[in-house]
């Protein structure tokens, strides 16, 4: 066995000999090099871009453009669930610091939004962007505060 990474070898049958192509008729890829006879795609060079149909008017083109997406619009939050917060201690404030430090949490360019699913069993004062309705209900229910960020 090989002590040094110089030294190592694929095993045998697990590498192919590389295609010689353009080196004489009996290599058996000689003459057009599997590019065929003449053309564009013969030539050096010669792709063009996708999509592209020699002149003609293109699919993509040709098709009809319909209906609306809003997703380029849309608020980009990171979510967490009230189940996400169990198990923290009781009267934490959890803000955005905490949960970058202590959860890991990539927090995304529109904020935080604290969603209701899952129970809260003890007092948190969560400051976060935005709540849904049940979720701030819960954590005041639970003895705790649900506080918006202020921009």
């Amino acid at each position: 066995m090989s002590k040094f990474l110089s030294q190592l070898k694929a095993p045998a049958g697990a590498t192919h000999s590389k295609k010689r192509k353009g080196r004489g008729d009996s290599s058996g890829l000689g003459g057009t090099a599997g590019k065929g006879h003449k053309g564009q795609k013969a030539r050096s060079g010669g792709f063009s871009k996708p999509g592209f149909e020699g002149g003609q008017m293109p699919l993509m083109r040709r098709l009809p453009k319909r209906g609306f997406s809003n997703r380029s619009f849309a608020k980009q939050c990171t979510i967490l669930n009230l189940q996400d917060l169990q198990g923290i201690e009781a009267n934490t404030v959890v803000d955005l610091k905490y949960l970058e430090d202590k959860k890991g949490l990539k927090i995304k360019k529109d904020g935080l939004r604290i969603l209701g699913q899952g129970e809260l069993d003890q007092p948190l004062t969560v400051i976060a962007h935005y709540f849904s309705s049940s979720a701030k209900e819960k954590i005041e229910k639970a003895g705790g505060k649900a506080q918006l960020v202020e921009a």
